[in-house]
């Protein structure tokens, strides 16, 4: 049975970083802007507590849920008529990415026929990964038009995400599309087959990057982790006859045994597609558990393919970008930056 809501009555006083005292008690706190508006010292707010409250070291803030002295001034009603997160209190128009154009496009080429198949796809296991595969798909291959679509398996709002502000603001990233449950990006799709189709066929994107936002959820069990949208994702794009490259989440130093080496997230995708894809590997032999990982990797052959590239470590180290995965920096855990370095890298080969 669903827990209740945790919520509680606060008030902001602090907007940069945002803190909100409940109870006494001034506590971190993030805002959705676009659909609550801003937030500023002084208004009496409603705040979510239960991941501050749980300890949860990727989500560790209170959450606000409502405005209540500016009240939902977010954005102005338009013509849109499709709802997202529906039926929730927070239930909000979009005017989707799947849209006519796409279908009279689709109508000239005939039924289920895609216009585009040589749009590749990166599937990543969750949002750590994003950053580095961007820049390496860069440093690869420069002018390409790399965009990402952010799935369900983390942070739903697409206004959380640091990496996304900041690769879009050195031009590393052409575009935001938050599909299915996921909302408030550039564009908003209702599925993930509709983002990575509008993409490819419509956006004019060269390449897709498509994973989880921040925050990956999980339970220590087989199937119920956020990792597991990596299944859905790559049966998307198989579905769209797009070339699709799995980026496996690896790890030399993981506490959790589990993800260690080759993650069990990324094990149990690969057991479960329905069909071949590629597999990017970093060729570093000399990185710890990396050639564990690979021997791993070499397992699913020949059901699935198995890439190598380097990953050039140093190089994005020195780029600035984000290099720290729950806690760990880069020189901490290598092995699990060199794989979504290798994948940027193989995204067009």
């Amino acid at each position: 049975m669903s827990g209740r809501l945790e919520l509680r009555r606060g008030t902001v006083v602090s907007e940069d970083p945002l803190l909100v005292e409940v109870a006494s008690e001034r506590r971190p706190a993030w805002a959705d802007k676009v659909l609550l508006g801003e937030m500023r010292e002084g208004d009496e707010v409603v705040v979510n507590v239960a991941a501050l409250d749980l300890g949860l070291g990727s989500g560790g803030f209170d959450v606000v849920h409502v405005n209540l002295t500016r009240g939902l001034d977010g954005g102005g009603a338009g013509d849109e008529h499709v709802i997202k997160l529906n039926y929730s209190s927070l239930q909000h128009a979009v005017e989707p990415v799947e849209g006519t154009a796409v279908r009279e496009n689709r109508a000239i080429r005939g039924k289920g026929a895609p216009l585009s198949e040589e749009v590749p796809v990166l599937v990543l296991p969750l949002h750590g990964h994003l950053a580095p595969a961007a820049w390496a798909a860069a440093e690869a291959s420069p002018g390409l038009r790399v965009g990402y679509v952010q799935t369900a398996g983390g942070a739903l709002p697409g206004s959380l995400s640091r990496d996304v502000a900041e690769l879009r603001e050195r031009g590393l990233l052409c575009g935001h599309i938050t599909a299915a449950p996921a909302y408030g990006g550039e564009h908003d799709a209702l599925s993930t087959v509709g983002a990575l189709d509008a993409a490819a066929n419509r956006l004019g994107w060269d390449a897709i990057l498509a994973g989880p936002g921040p925050g990956i959820i999980g339970s220590n069990t087989e199937f119920g982790h956020g990792g597991i949208a990596a299944l859905d994702t790559a049966h998307a794009s198989l579905s769209l006859n797009l070339p699709t490259l799995i980026s496996p989440r690896l790890s030399s130093s993981d506490p959790r045994e589990r993800h260690q080496a080759l993650s069990h997230h990324t094990h149990t995708v690969l057991e479960l597609l329905l069909a071949s894809v590629r597999i990017a590997a970093p060729a570093n032999p000399d990185l710890e558990r990396g050639g564990q990982a690979l021997e791993e990797l070499r397992s699913f052959a020949p059901r699935h393919l198995l890439l190598e590239a380097p990953a050039d470590l140093a190089a994005y180290a020195a780029s600035g970008l984000p290099s720290t995965t729950m806690g760990r920096q880069l020189q901490d855990d290598p092995l699990f930056f060199a794989a979504p370095l290798a994948a940027g890298h193989l995204l067009t080969e």
